[in-house]
C-alpha cells in the first residue's frame, strides 16, 4: 500500500477498503505522507465518502496513532461529547453527577470555537484552575474523585491533529466522515466503555436544521457502536442559549446555582439528567434511561454532585474552598449594562449565534488561538422564546470590562432578538433520540 495507490482510489470516486484507510491513518502519524498528500485525502474523501466500514477504520487508526487509556477501576468509564452550542454549560453539572452515581468520567474537552463556548475555558475562570494534567495525573484524579475535566494531551490521537490542521486550511472541515472521525478518536483514546452524544441544531449550532443534526448524530452512533463503545446521540435544540447565561464566570455561576440551589427543575438539569441517563442505561448502571435521569436528578437535588465538583476543582488546582464560596471566587466584570427592547412583546426568535459572536467580541472568547480570554465578561438574564419582555424585563444583560464597551454592545445585543405582539410557544429541548 503507498498514497498514490490510496489518491487514485479517491480519485476515481472508489469507496477506500478499511486497510487503505488504515494505512493512511497510520501514515498521517508517522509522517509516511507529505501534506500535499493529507490534502489531496481530505478532498478526495469529500469527493467519494467513506462507507460505514471505512470510518470505524479511520477513527480506529487515529485513536491508536497515539496513547489510548487502560483502566482499573470499580465501575463504567463512561463520557459525554456535545457539538457545541451558546450557554452550553451540561458537561460542569453532569460530570460530577455521574461520578456521585457511581461511574467514572475522564472528560476530554476543548475550547471555545467559533461562536461556542468551550468547556476548559469556562473552568478556567475559577482561579487556580488548570485542566493542564498529564494522563497519570488525569487517572488518578478520576479513580479519586469520580471525574476529571481536562484537555487532550498531546499523545491522544496526533494523526487526527495532523488531519485536522490541513483540512482547515484546504475547505474540507465540513466533510461527514472526517468529522465523526476527527471526534471520535480523541474520545476513544478516553478508554471509555460508553459515550453519549448531544447534537445540537438551530442558529446557535453549527448544525442548523435537525435533518443535519440527525445525519451526523448516526454517523457518529453508528462509527462509535462499530468500533466497540456503546453510544447513543440525543438531538437537542440550540435555536436559544441553553442556560440565561454566555460567557465564562456566568455560566460557572449558572452550573453552580444548578449544583448547589434549587436549579434542578431548569434546562440545565433537564438535559444533564437526560445525558446521563442515557449513559447509565447503557452501561448497566439502572434498567432504562428515565431511571437513570431520575437517578442523576437525586444526585444534584441531593448535593451530592456539588460535592463530586467541590473536589474535583480542588484536585486540579482550583480553591479547596469552592463549594462552599464560589461566589466570592469568580471574577465579575465591573461594568454592567441591562439591554432593554425598543418596545413591549414576546421573544419570538433569537439569533443564538450573534450572541455567541458578541461574547467573543467582548473578550469572552479568542478570534485567534493566542488570544487571551477575559473570563468575566459575557451575557446573563438572557431572556429565552416565548418569554414576554418590556421595560421592566430587559432582553439581557451585559457583564463587560468598561462602560463604553457595554454600551457599544448594547444595540448588537437587543437586534439578536426579534418580537412578536402574540404569545409564542417555546422550542421542544430534546428534538430526537439515535441509538
Amino acid at each position: 500500500m503507498d498514497a498514490r495507490t490510496v489518491l487514485n482510489a479517491l480519485r476515481r470516486g472508489e469507496s477506500l477498503s478499511a486497510e487503505a484507510v488504515d494505512w493512511f491513518a497510520r501514515a498521517l502519524a508517522d509522517e509516511g505522507v507529505s501534506d500535499a498528500q493529507v490534502g489531496a485525502f481530505a478532498m478526495g474523501v469529500c469527493h467519494a465518502p467513506l462507507s460505514a466500514e471505512g470510518r470505524v477504520a479511520l477513527t480506529l487508526a487515529m485513536r491508536d496513532s497515539g496513547e489510548v487509556l487502560q483502566w482499573d477501576l470499580p465501575g463504567p468509564v463512561v463520557d459525554k461529547h456535545s457539538t457545541g452550542g451558546v450557554g452550553d454549560c451540561v458537561s460542569l453539572v453532569l460530570a460530577p453527577a455521574l461520578a456521585a452515581c457511581g461511574v467514572y468520567v475522564p472528560m476530554i474537552s476543548g475550547r471555545g470555537l467559533g461562536h461556542t463556548g468551550g468547556t476548559l475555558d469556562k473552568l478556567e475562570a475559577i482561579p487556580g484552575f488548570n485542566p493542564e494534567v498529564p494522563v497519570d495525573r488525569l487517572q488518578k484524579i478520576t479513580r479519586e474523585v469520580g471525574c476529571a475535566i481536562a484537555s487532550a494531551s498531546v499523545d491522544v490521537a496526533p494523526a487526527d491533529k495532523r488531519l485536522y490542521a490541513v483540512r482547515d486550511v484546504t475547505g474540507t472541515v465540513e466533510s461527514l466522515d472526517l468529522i465523526t472521525a476527527s471526534i471520535l478518536s480523541k474520545k476513544l483514546a478516553a478508554g471509555l466503555e460508553g459515550l453519549v452524544l448531544d447534537v445540537k441544531c438551530g442558529a446557535g449550532a453549527f448544525m442548523k436544521t435537525p435533518e443535519a443534526a440527525r445525519e451526523l448524530a448516526a454517523s457518529l452512533v453508528e462509527t462509535a457502536n462499530g468500533a466497540g463503545c456503546k453510544t447513543r446521540a440525543l438531538i437537542t435544540d440550540m435555536s436559544q442559549p441553553l442556560v440565561r447565561s454566555a460567557g465564562n464566570a456566568v455560566e460557572v455561576t449558572e452550573a453552580m446555582d444548578t449544583l448547589t440551589g434549587s436549579g434542578a427543575s431548569g434546562p440545565l438539569s433537564h438535559l444533564s439528567a437526560k445525558l446521563g441517563g442515557e449513559l447509565l442505561a447503557m452501561v448497566g448502571v439502572t434498567r432504562n434511561a428515565f431511571d437513570g435521569a431520575d437517578m442523576i436528578l437525586d444526585k444534584i437535588r441531593s448535593g451530592h454532585a456539588a460535592e463530586r465538583m467541590g473536589r474535583m476543582v480542588a484536585a486540579m488546582g482550583g480553591p479547596s474552598d469552592f463549594l462552599s464560596r464560589w461566589r466570592d471566587r469568580l471574577p465579575a466584570a465591573p461594568a454592567t449594562l441591562q439591554v432593554r427592547p425598543e418596545g413591549e412583546g414576546y421573544v419570538k426568535a433569537i439569533d443564538t449565534e450573534a450572541l455567541g459572536l458578541a461574547v467573543v467580541a467582548m473578550g469572552g472568547g479568542r478570534k485567534r488561538a493566542r488570544d487571551r480570554i477575559n473570563p468575566a465578561v459575557g451575557l446573563s438574564q438572557i431572556a429565552q422564546i416565548g418569554e414576554k419582555v418590556d421595560a421592566s424585563r430587559p432582553l439581557a444583560k451585559i457583564h463587560a470590562a468598561r462602560r463604553a464597551e457595554a454600551e457599544g454592545f448594547e444595540p448588537w445585543v437587543r437586534a439578536a432578538f426579534q418580537l412578536s405582539e402574540t404569545p409564542v410557544n417555546p422550542p421542544k429541548l430534546v428534538l430526537g433520540r439515535v441509538e
